[in-house]
């Protein structure tokens, strides 16, 4: 299960009747929360004296290294907010980045989070950050969560620009099926902003904070469908404009000009796709937006889905190949002998002179026969070289294999079997979040048909230059005890990744840190599709880490995949 999010949680006010027209203030460090200076609050309304009904919650002073359950150690503080912080956290027992939703035991909101973060894992649909657990201990409640690794926040992407029509045409498609299917079971998000999508490494969306996010600031809505149809609107109206559908800024981007009211996309923006405007302002309609056509607006979720669904399908674009260069004469063929300069517009050109044959001189000939001595020697050495072995090797077919040490050459021995493994897993630098941890066991089952695969990386071949991925990833087997390792035998799931093979010492325990494998078995080289050693001498550990620092070129040349099939081991 994917643990680590380029945002861990969703963070806002406590307001709920109108999300979308909130404004996003700055984000911490990690991209996770978003602050909505301009929102309502939820609390009940206030008498003439202006205080709420509704007690300041101390949000639960926690630290860094404290620990949930003996189990979940937390590690960076990402908001406290209205009574409640969200975390980062490491889940000791699975060895993976989770995030996590701390509040008091006797905050008011405190039963209706377990709830909503219960009946949100009951649903188990992967388009979801899923949770994890949810608990009530020790005065608190805890809300355990997914972080996504390798997934970017829609705020982000959308700060790049406008997203290409096929682009928008996916976001839209995505959210409207992952929300109509949790409406069917009950579930509504009602929160459902820039910083609430993810997109993974696969170009899959994945929604966080359903149900969870609304019940941690107290937000309902009466017609909760509607709220979540408006909230996918105005996401794909920013996907196809980089613009906010309301008047405020919002999120990093700019709101439309005051009293202009909705406008439609392609009047936004030239060049917009006009059915996907159309369908922006039908899932907008709700809020005083006017389709461009009688459609009629799209009210819930399942509606929108199905009117995605009946557009024509918007196909990705070509991928674009870069020219070769032009050929690039030779100095010979630029010189005199090759096109000759022209000194007036009409002139005619001047006629190439031949150039003389370069060995008929006497210095050529004296070379060429110079040339052809050395040739008659190097034969005459070589066909001597190859008698005298021939002359050895007969000496010597009657005799068997000399071992070191018993008068014979002294050459290495090939290893003659495969060592047991007892176990994989997958190397998690710095506790950073697995990629693909369960299919560990798929590189050591002696099936080269399965393999450990890691999602795509866009932009760049170490991981996509992501900042907890700079020690790469890769396998760690374990023999289950000490054993004499002579040779190694990889199979790639494919050529072109940066590879090196590592063993731990004798005296190490489960060590999953790159400064544990501290003897170089392989050199750091790329690989083709195999990755075999024959090592001088055998070296005894229990412990073999097989790491990728970079992958292969995947489907473009800006997108990167890799992983490994199988992993033998050789004894003697």
């Amino acid at each position: 299960m994917a643990e680590r999010s380029t945002a861990a949680v969703d963070v806002a006010d406590n307001s709920g009747d109108d999300p979308l027209s909130a404004q996003a203030g700055k984000a911490t460090n990690d991209g996770a929360a978003e602050t909505e200076d301009t929102a309502k609050k939820s609390a009940p309304d206030t008498g003439s004296d202006g205080q709420g009904t509704e007690p300041t919650i101390a949000t639960p002073e926690l630290h860094s290294g404290h620990k949930l359950a003996r189990r979940y150690r937390l590690e960076e503080c990402v908001t406290r907010l209205d009574g409640f912080s969200s975390w980062r956290a490491v889940d000791e027992k699975l060895r993976r980045a989770v995030g996590v939703h701390l509040l008091p035991a006797d905050h008011p909101r405190a039963r209706s989070v377990l709830a909503a973060a219960r009946s949100s894992a009951l649903l188990g649909d992967p388009r979801f950050v899923q949770v994890l657990d949810a608990v009530e201990e020790n005065d608190l409640v805890y809300v355990v969560h997914e972080w996504i690794p390798d997934a970017t926040e829609l705020t982000a992407l959308l700060a790049m620009g406008p997203m290409e029509p096929h682009d928008a045409y996916q976001l839209v498609d995505q959210l409207s099926q992952a929300m109509a299917a949790a409406h069917r079971e009950g579930l509504a998000h009602l929160k459902l902003t820039p910083g609430a999508v993810l997109r993974s490494s696969t170009g899959q969306y994945r929604i966080r904070g359903l149900a969870v996010n609304a019940a941690l600031r107290g937000i309902t809505a009466e017609r909760p469908q509607r709220t979540d149809t408006e909230a996918i609107g105005a996401l794909l109206y920013a996907a196809l404009t980089q613009r906010w559908p309301y008047e405020s800024d919002a999120y990093g981007l700019s709101g439309l000009p005051k009293g202009v009211g909705l406008v439609a996309p392609d009047q936004v923006r030239a060049g917009v796709h006009r059915g996907l405007s159309e369908l922006a302002m039908r899932a907008l309609v709700n809020d005083g937006a006017t389709a461009s056509r009688q459609e009629p607006p799209c009210t819930t979720p399942d509606e929108l889905a199905k009117a995605v669904a009946s557009m024509p399908r918007i196909r990705p674009p070509e991928p674009s190949f870069t020219a070769s260069p032009d050929y690039q004469q030779t100095t010979y063929q630029q010189g005199s002998y090759g096109r000759p300069a022209h000194h007036g517009g009409s002139a005619a050109p001047q006629q190439v002179p031949v150039p003389p044959a370069p060995l008929e001189s006497r210095t050529g000939r004296v070379l060429k026969w110079g040339v052809a001595a050395l040739l008659i020697a190097a034969l005459g050495l070589g066909s001597w070289q190859i008698a005298d072995k021939l002359i050895d090797k007969d000496k010597g077919s009657g005799s068997t294999q000399t071992n070191p040490g018993e008068g014979g050459d002294d050459k290495v021995k090939a290893p003659d079997k495969p060592l047991e493994i007892q176990d994989a897993s997958e190397f998690v630098p710095n506790g950073s979040g697995g990629i693909q941890e369960a299919d560990a066991p798929n590189a050591v089952d002696g099936k080269p048909d399965t393999a450990w695969i890691t999602p795509r990386y866009d932009g760049a071949a170490n991981f996509g230059n992501l900042p907890f991925r700079r020690q790469g990833s890769g396998i760690i087997v374990d023999l289950g005890k000490v054993q004499d390792v002579a040779g190694i035998e990889v199979v790639m799931y494919r050529s072109g990744q940066k590879v090196e093979v590592l063993a731990a010492g004798e005296d190490a325990s489960d060590p999953t840190s790159l400064e544990d494998f501290s003897e170089r078995l392989t050199a750091l080289e790329t690989a083709g599709k195999d990755v075999k050693a024959t090592l001088d001498k055998p070296t005894s550990t229990r412990y073999v880490l097989v790491r990728v620092t970079e992958l292969a070129p995947d489907s473009s040349p800006s997108s990167f995949r890799g992983g490994i099939s199988e992993i033998t081991l050789l004894g003697r």
